[in-house]
């Protein structure tokens, strides 16, 4: 092997070994990203303008790459798990974060995924629970309840918690409990479906629905604010098209399970970098919980990876 080749196969290999860290990066962006957005404009009208150019990018990517469309019977299915997974798992994200919640908090709850899937989802599809999923199913709950209680505000009149209310909650689990039914919906009906014609379906049909909930709800109002147009550039092109087809490469590589045991470091890397840029701080108690959550996540995830 010649010098060149060698460099390329090491330089590949190396690429290999950092795509699953840069793949959750990538998605712990998506919730500063919201953060970034949200004061120039509502949250559904500001998911329904990112669907429709994710959409019209992705349609002809799709059609020039020819990708399989879905069988007619099939495409229902497929708009289901993008009503559920983009439609209620970002709708209730960006609602809880525009109602007050943070990003890192936000995160938090919905990384739980893992937990709710092994411990509620599993035995329905006769899958059996370890007592080790059983305990960080415990921790994992019992972190966030820290966290919620470091924000504890009862002298806030209007609201239960520093800066939010139990609205933003009630939002963040919406969003947990989509994308849980979402993924076991997508495993159990669209196995077999190409990812990137199935990623326009359900765009699609996500962009149809928050958009009309946009329109009857909200007054569709746009501030084109410079962070509004990095936020929304970058929530199309780097997580709705680059992380999906990062992941699609993921997929081909054989890495998805290294994706799966790296997404409990969501929440800490949303953190970190929402501290930087908008100076969300968590006290000794919230970091304690989203260190105890982490750990229950963990103990989910690699007991489903071995």
């Amino acid at each position: 092997m010649s010098s060149s080749s060698r460099t390329a196969a090491q330089s590949f290999a190396l690429a290999a070994k950092l795509a699953p860290a840069t793949f959750v990066c990538l998605w712990a962006t998506g919730f500063i990203g919201a953060k970034l957005g949200l004061p120039y404009v509502e949250p559904l009208t500001f998911l329904a303008l990112r669907f429709a150019l994710v959409v019209a990018i992705m349609a002809p990517a799709a059609l020039l790459l020819g990708a399989v469309w879905p069988k007619l019977t099939t495409t229902g299915h497929v708009a289901v798990v993008g009503l559920l997974i983009h439609g209620g798992y970002l709708g209730g994200v960006f609602v809880a974060i525009s109602l007050g919640m943070s990003a890192g908090l936000s995160a938090l709850i919905v990384s739980l995924q893992p937990l709710l899937t092994a411990a509620l989802v599993g035995p329905l599809l006769g899958e059996r629970v370890t007592r080790r999923q059983v305990a960080g199913l415990i921790l994992g709950l019992a972190g966030v309840a820290l966290v919620l209680s470091g924000k504890l505000a009862p002298s806030d009149a209007g609201t239960l918690f520093a800066g939010f209310g139990l609205d933003a909650v009630a939002c963040a689990l919406v969003a947990l409990l989509s994308i849980t039914v979402g993924v076991v919906y997508q495993k159990r009906f669209c196995a077999e479906v190409d990812l990137r014609s199935g990623a326009v379906v359900q765009y699609a049909a996500a962009g149809l629905a928050i958009g009309a909930l946009a329109l009857i709800f909200e007054s569709n109002q746009v501030v084109w604010h410079p962070d509004l147009v990095i936020a929304l550039g970058w929530l199309v092109l780097v997580l709705s098209v680059g992380a999906v087809s990062l992941l699609m490469l993921l997929i081909r590589m054989g890495e998805a399970s290294r994706v799966a045991s790296l997404f409990y470091l969501v929440p800490p890397v949303t953190a970190l970098v929402a501290f930087f840029l908008f100076d969300e701080r968590l006290g000794p108690l919230a970091l304690a919980g989203m260190l105890v959550a982490v750990l229950g996540v963990a103990l989910v995830v690699t007991e489903r990876k071995s």
